[in-house]
Formats: structure tokens, C-alpha cells, sequence
């Protein structure tokens, strides 16, 4: 029921930007244990990395447990709806949607310093030199990879522990993004966390890019193709995970992805991901955003019904 209702209160009020948000906390926590790390780990980088990891994780995830503990101790309503809050928290196909429609605006109007600066607001990649394309490109590419690792596998946990788990989850994927690069600063530091997350996301990814080519199929998307490409380059990435849903996603459009990419200032060569069949276009960034929330929508059944065999199981 919590899922269910966190989704349906971000389906209308969207991230709430004007509350204390409490994975904006866990950044904030993770910067000032790192600054601590360093200060006390400076010549062994990977263990004040671990320390870190594991300070995060436990905080993230016990602040939230005694929070729901003592909130269904007086109440199961008053826990339900605490829980459905947090759960409003971590489940953000809104924030994603609104964000990357900023972009699309931005390109809509034609106005390329715009684009750069609003596509620079939800990726890691340096924006300064790309073009209309790359503008659009990287968009799609970060709804694609967003709709797992911020939207369906926090449902993915949630379904197994709820809010709490979810938290757990959260915690892992939100180190991985302030501190998992392979650059100079944090390839020692940050190395645990990305592997964790890694292996956290390893299964979530998986059935993510399954549900998105039903999806494909659901809105009539080319979803032979976005199960041919998601077959051939599911692997060509880096990361094991990250282009899962890339892939779906670029078969599903019938575009390219990927290929290279500065961060930092220092290009990173890639793989590109899907078939050059035609030109990105801006509505892309409108198809990507609807795939996502069908296969949202497809996770969030899929868990409740887990959620229903746990407890059936359970009890």
C-alpha cells in the first residue's frame, strides 16, 4: 500500500523540492564523512572510503527504521502513511520527467546555451561543447539509465523490505553518484562504493530492462528491436549495469546511444549502443519518459505482488 501511495503522491506533487528531502541529507552526510575520511585516512584512501560507505549505510538505513518502528507503534494508519511518505521520497519519475522536459523546452526554443545548462543539471558528462544531438542524446541516455537506478529498483527493494530497504538502497546509489568515479580523486576512495552499488543494482537492472521491452511492445515502440539490441549490447558499458535499459531504450527508438564522452575535461572513450538508424530527435525525449513510467508502472505490480507472496509466506 505504501509503494502504491508514494507513487501516486509523486505522480501529483512531483520531488518536493520546498521539504527537507531526505536523500539531499544523505548527500550532505556523505560530504562531510568524506572530508573526515580524508582527514584521518589521507595515505589509505579505500579504507576511510569503506568506513564511510558503511557509516552512511547504517545511519540511512536506522534513522528511517526507528522512525517507522515507533510511527506503527502508535498507529498502523499513522505508519502507513509515514511509510508512504517515505516512499514518495524515494520513488522519482517526476523529478526525472520534469527535469529532462526542461531540456526539451530548452531545445524546442533553439537556444543551445540553455540546453547545455539545463541537460548539465541531470548528467555527469561535461556539456559545454555539445550540439543539439548531444544535448538530446544524453537525455534519453539518462532517463533510460535513471528509470532503474532512481525510480524501479528502489521499488525493487521496497518490495522486499520497504521504506527501510529502500533507504538502503538509496544510501549505496546515492555514494555511488557523489563519489564512485575511476578519476584520480576518487578511484581508491570511491571504489567500494561504486563495486556495492554494482552488485545492488546487478538484478534490478536486469529485470528493469525486461519490463521496459514489454513496455516497448505496450506503446507500440519497435520492441523486436529493442529486445534484439538490448541481447547484442546490454554489456557495452563500463559499468555492468548501466546499459541494461540504454540498450532497450535505444532499440526501442531504433537510435544510437552512447560512444565517447568528456567528464572532467578528459575524454572517455565508449561503445556506441544501438543501430544508427535515424537521426535523435527531440520527441525522443518524450518516448524515453514514457517508457519509463509504463515500466514503472509494470515494477510496481511486479512488487506488490512479491510483497503479497512474502507476506503470504511470512504469515
Amino acid at each position: 500500500m505504501s509503494i502504491i501511495l508514494g507513487f501516486v503522491i509523486d505522480c501529483i506533487f512531483g520531488d518536493p523540492y520546498n521539504f527537507p528531502h531526505p536523500v539531499r541529507l544523505i548527500g550532505n552526510l556523505i560530504s562531510e564523512l568524506e572530508k573526515i575520511m580524508r582527514k584521518f585516512f589521507p595515505d589509505n584512501l579505500y579504507i576511510g572510503g569503506v568506513l564511510m560507505s558503511l557509516s552512511v549505510i547504517f545511519l540511512s538505513t536506522a534513522v528511517p527504521f526507528l522512525i517507522l518502528f515507533l510511527c506503527y507503534k502508535i498507529n498502523i494508519v499513522f505508519g502507513i502513511i509515514a511509510e508512504s511518505i517515505m516512499c514518495w521520497y524515494l520513488i522519482a519519475p517526476k523529478c526525472l520527467k520534469t527535469e529532462s522536459m526542461k531540456v526539451y523546452k530548452a531545445v524546442s526554443e533553439n537556444d543551445i546555451e540553455k540546453s547545455r545548462k539545463a541537460v548539465s543539471m541531470i548528467v555527469g558528462r561535461d556539456t559545454q561543447s555539445l550540439d543539439f544531438e548531444g544535448v538530446i542524446k544524453a537525455t534519453v541516455e539518462t532517463v533510460a539509465e535513471n528509470t532503474s537506478d532512481g525510480v524501479t529498483a528502489p521499488v525493487f527493494y521496497m518490495s522486499f523490505g520497504g521504506a527501510v530497504l529502500g533507504f538502503f538502497y538509496k544510501s549505496v546509489n546515492t555514494m555511488d553518484s557523489m563519489v564512485g568515479y575511476k578519476n584520480e580523486k576518487y578511484k581508491d576512495f570511491g571504489r567500494f562504493s561504486a563495486k556495492f552499488d554494482d552488485v545492488l543494482n546487478y538484478i534490478p537492472s536486469r529485470l528493469t530492462a525486461v519490463l521496459m521491452i514489454i513496455s516497448a511492445f505496450i506503446l507500440k515502440y519497435d520492441g523486436k528491436s529493442a529486445y534484439r539490441i538490448w541481447k547484442r549490447d546490454r554489456l557495452k558499458h563500463a559499468s555492468p549495469n548501466s546499459a541494461q535499459t540504454e540498450s532497450v531504450c535505444a532499440g526501442a527508438l531504433n537510435v544510437r546511444l552512447a560512444g565517447d564522452a568528456f567528464y572532467f575535461g578528459k575524454l572517455c572513450k565508449k561503445q556506441y549502443i544501438g543501430d544508427n538508424i535515424r537521426p535523435v530527435e527531440k520527441d525522443d525525449i518524450i518516448k524515453a519518459n514514457r517508457l519509463m513510467y509504463v515500466t514503472t508502472i509494470l515494477m510496481i505490480v511486479l512488487s506488490v505482488i512479491l510483497r503479497v507472496i512474502i507476506m503470504g509466506v511470512l504469515f
